[in-house]
């Protein structure tokens, strides 16, 4: 699912960390890398809000570190060790959201990258975002 752009965004995060390595915070990675999406022809929306509904009432607003061309969610990090409950926190977004894919990208030590994937299909409940 949305295999094609998840691609462009982690070849995206290299670019980002190859040029500027380990060490900085994850403010500086977002900048460089909506340089790099943008310049790729993509659409990049930063510190996206997002309302999270409990029992169909709007429960408190959560924001997401980037969305790339409305359809991925992208969780930025620049920890040494990556937090454990990293895809844990971008699962819980695309639960509370109508997004199905998202990307915990991780500029460590080594730059990795976590895809996370949960179809609406899947999902019960309303969510307008």
């Amino acid at each position: 699912m949305h295999g094609e752009l998840t691609s462009s965004i982690i070849g995206a995060m290299y670019e980002v960390f190859q040029e500027l390595g380990y060490g900085y915070r994850e403010y500086i990675y977002a900048l460089a890398l909506e340089q790099v999406l943008t310049a790729k022809g993509h659409r990049v929306r930063r510190e996206v809000g997002a309302l999270v509904y409990f029992r169909g009432k709007p429960l408190a607003k959560q924001v997401f570190d980037m969305v790339v061309d409305d359809t991925v969610i992208v969780e930025i990090k620049s920890t040494e060790r990556l937090p454990e409950n990293s895809t844990s926190q971008l699962f819980s977004y695309l639960c509370a959201t109508k997004f199905e894919v998202g990307l915990v990208l991780h500029f460590g030590r080594e730059a990795k990258a976590h895809r996370v994937v949960f179809e609406n299909r899947l999902k019960t409940g309303s969510r307008p975002f």
